[in-house]
């Protein structure tokens, strides 16, 4: 954490302005970061269950509901051990095998700090306290079962300026992160979930997430992975994204290697107030439609072993005002000595809404037991639609190392390098410092 501090010290006293100084920039952050995590590197015990970690047949988001809840109970290895904890999940675990009932909460922080901006304020702090769960009434302790999925969600500030708003606030076309705002109570899964043919077919109905199913890898979730969007769904050229959204998602395994995934949910969707979804998907009937046609090695490792292609188009929306489009996403990820991941992603947008026109990610993730380190390198057109033209291109490179202090205790602390802001003329760079938290029970 001292080496952290130190570095982004160094960065506040310089003015570099070259994309070359940024890509150095980025390379020293790297080195000490590896350095640091070496101590953890050690633990032979974790390094051993590095796979495991990321063995799901899911062919959803790590965030969505039910993946998450999964990963909660999962042994954590963490730095600090304490038996009670362990006995609790145990305890949680087997209501759940009894009853069908399963719950999960969990409170998340976000500092995130600007060496500059446009404005006065270039320093954010939010915080999001999530309720989620799920409860099998139909084919409870089979393959096929059938229940409510739910998460409830307030999102509120700490300080003067959200995290969500930070990017616009330096002069940045895009998002250094899209959950933190101060949004209040809002309802973002509340869905009938049903599994079939032997858990081969799922199919959501009701409000839905869309970003639970689009173009999700096993980095793709920023509650513990990457904070910037251009590293997570669509690498940020994907419009709309609907939360809290009226609609169906249907995904299938097509053959034991071969899945495919379909959606259509309502684009002026209002997480705050979504029962109106159902005056404004059946009245209006705009909307938002994904499908995506994915290879991966195993359904076990549909995760990390993957390459999908991801199809969307988005109406013109009369609430939020954004225009028609539609685009291509297209990802591959692989596993490495069962610990290294490295992956490729990126996207095309014509119009709809979204922050890129064109957008190529590429990074690794290295993981350690339970702790993950995180290194990736986007370039993004903005969109013209958008922001307007004429435009510069940005290159953003983010760094992360999440640890696990406890089972139920992580700190990720984050580093984020903007080259070429494309809406603020008066710098060629701009580091941003974040620290992110997250305590679940």
């Amino acid at each position: 954490m001292l080496k952290f501090q130190l570095f982004s010290n160094i960065l506040n006293t310089l003015k570099p302005k070259s994309y070359a100084f940024s890509l150095l920039a980025f390379s020293m952050l790297t080195l000490l970061s590896l350095s640091t995590v070496t101590l953890h590197a050690q633990q032979e015990n974790e390094t051993q269950q590095d796979t495991t970690k990321t063995q799901r047949p899911s062919l959803l988001s790590p965030s969505d509901a039910n993946n998450q809840l999964k990963a909660d109970a999962e042994d954590k290895n963490p730095t600090i051990k304490k038996d009670f904890i362990d006995k609790a999940v145990e305890a949680k675990e087997a209501f759940y095998k009894k009853t069908g009932f399963k719950i999960g909460f969990d409170y998340n922080s976000l500092y995130m700090g600007a060496t500059e901006s446009l404005g006065n304020n270039n320093h954010t702090a939010s915080g999001i306290a999530r309720l989620y769960g799920r409860w099998d009434l139909i084919g409870h302790g089979t393959n096929d079962t059938g229940g409510i999925v739910y998460k409830i969600e307030h999102r509120h500030r700490y300080a003067e300026l959200t995290p969500s708003q930070l990017g616009f606030e330096i002069g940045y076309a895009g998002s250094l992160h899209p959950l933190y705002s101060n949004q209040g109570f809002r309802t973002t899964n509340l869905y009938w979930r049903q599994s079939f043919a032997n858990g081969r077919v799922v199919g959501y109905a009701g409000f839905l997430d869309s970003s639970d199913w689009t173009d999700v890898y096993a980095l793709a979730s920023p509650w513990e992975s990457f904070n910037n969007l251009a590293f997570s769904v669509g690498s940020a050229t994907i419009g709309g994204l609907p939360d809290g959204t009226l609609g169906v998602m249907l995904s299938a395994w097509l053959t034991d290697k071969v899945y495919a995934i379909a959606s259509i949910t309502d684009a002026n969707a209002r997480a705050t107030d979504i029962f109106k979804g159902f005056d404004t998907f059946f009245s209006d009937f705009q909307t938002f439609k994904t499908f995506e046609l994915g290879i991966v090695k195993s359904k076990e490792m549909a995760f990390v072993n993957n390459f999908h292609v991801t199809l969307w188009q988005i109406d013109e929306s009369n609430f939020y005002g954004s225009p028609s489009g539609w685009g291509i996403s297209v990802g591959g990820t692989t596993m490495l000595a069962g610990k290294y991941e490295p992956f490729l992603r990126g996207g095309w947008a014509k119009d709809g809404g979204s922050l890129y026109e064109a957008s190529v990610s590429a990074g690794v993730g290295y993981y350690m037991g339970s702790h993950v380190l995180g290194v990736g390198l986007n370039w993004g057109k903005p969109n013209e639609t958008t922001f307007g033209a004429g435009l510069d291109d940005q290159w953003t490179s983010e760094i992360f190392y999440r640890w696990q202090v406890a089972h139920q205790f992580q700190i990720t602390p984050n580093v984020q390098l903007v080259a070429n802001p494309a809406l603020n003329p008066n710098t060629s760079f701009i580091p941003v410092v974040g620290l992110r938290s997250r305590i679940f029970l």
